[in-house]
């Protein structure tokens, strides 16, 4: 399907449908990618292309695309679900940390008008539910322009701490915490524990390690269930090899005695970088060894110098994740529906959700007097 916007240029825009078109247009989705200040690496084409080759269901395959000039200056990435309602939803699912679209800094609000009336031709009767959407994040736009009934709502809490050295870091706690860290970071090194970042050709390998260490890891404590599947496994394989390749991840090993005992995966985009998987041996807790400590100088020395402005804790309010004081952020959500017969739908899902974040909010509140005793 294919339409034409109007402007000063005109602006061709694209539903790809088919999986082998969306994996061939690779090279210009990285240029897009490179262009768009706000794209996170859950929006680069080896992420989105391996998950729907591991996750997607036939048929239901739906990235608008909008050119200028032959050149890819907008990309929503979506697919079709059916329930519970008729929906365009991102590609990425529930394993990616942030969904977007992206747009050209060029060409922004011209390409994002391009890009609703594109998607809103898609759609059809159907709604659009942008979930997990950045602050700041390219899908704004898309909200802002949008003529028909249109939703904003939180999503999931996230937290970010600035690109800085690690002794920058440790100012953001108190005087003793931080002395703590840096005797525990001491240890790491008097142990002789060694890092180095696997080159692309390993990467097959080290995954393979990296998640058994994480099963390890996590042996008897609830592992996350989909981090264990092949499916997982696969689409992890087949991403980040070419991430690395590309720069768009890091995965680094660390070593002690010879052997593998840790392993975390980073992405990263132009602006942000995120440690999404790791993995550490359950013998290094044995040894007294911060692994949290560890990974974050990890990645404070690999951010030093990036051009890169966030490191991101990426989604969930762990309380461990605390401990460094980081900022707290929230996603977001758009809602968007074309025509009146989407419309009452749209306001079912808002009234839903805020119903659901008001119980949530209850029974946390109640578990909390609980606890104080009140």
């Amino acid at each position: 399907m294919t339409v034409v916007a109007s402007g000063t240029t005109a602006l061709v825009a694209e539903v790809c449908t088919d999986t082998g078109r969306f994996a061939a247009l690779a090279p210009e989705w990285r240029r897009l990618h490179g262009r768009c200040r706000t794209a996170t690496p859950f929006q680069s084409h080896a992420w989105l292309h391996s998950w729907w080759m591991s996750y997607g269901v036939t048929g239901r395959l739906r990235v608008v695309v909008v050119r200028r000039g032959g050149e890819l200056v907008a990309a929503a990435p979506l697919r079709l679900v059916l329930r519970p309602l008729r929906t365009l939803v991102p590609l990425g699912g529930s394993i990616s940390d942030f969904t977007d679209v992206l747009l050209d800094d060029g060409c922004r609000d011209e390409a994002a008008r391009a890009l609703v009336a594109a998607v809103r031709k898609a759609a059809g009767g159907a709604l659009v539910d942008l979930r997990e959407v950045r602050p700041g994040g390219a899908a704004e736009l898309l909200h802002a322009h949008w003529p028909g009934a249109r939703a904003r709502l939180p999503d999931s809490a996230c937290l970010e701490l600035p690109a800085a050295p690690m002794d920058d870091l440790l100012t953001r706690l108190a005087a003793k915490a931080a002395q703590r860290v840096r005797a525990k970071l001491r240890k790491v090194d008097t142990l002789g524990v060694r890092e180095r970042a696997v080159p692309p050709e390993e990467v097959a390998t080290a995954l393979d390690s990296l998640l058994t260490l994480h099963r390890l890891q996590w042996s008897g404590r609830g592992v996350t269930p989909e981090h264990v599947r092949p499916r997982f496994a696969e689409h992890l394989a087949r991403s980040v090899r070419l991430m690395v390749a590309q720069g768009e991840a890091v995965l680094t090993e660390f070593h002690l005695d010879g052997q593998t005992v840790a392993a975390e995966l980073t992405l990263q985009s132009p602006s942000l970088a995120g440690g999404y998987l790791y993995g550490a041996h359950p013998a290094l807790r044995e040894r007294k060894v911060d692994v949290a400590a560890m990974l974050m100088r990890a990645s404070a020395r690999r951010l030093d110098g990036s051009g890169r402005a966030v490191l991101s804790m990426l989604r969930g309010n762990e309380p461990y994740k605390h401990h460094w004081r980081p900022d707290t952020l929230h996603n977001q959500r758009f809602l968007l529906a074309r025509g009146t017969r989407a419309a009452p739908l749209l306001w079912w899902c808002v009234g839903y959700a805020r119903g659901r974040r008001w119980a949530a909010g209850h029974v946390r509140g109640w578990r909390e007097r609980r606890a104080g005793g009140h």
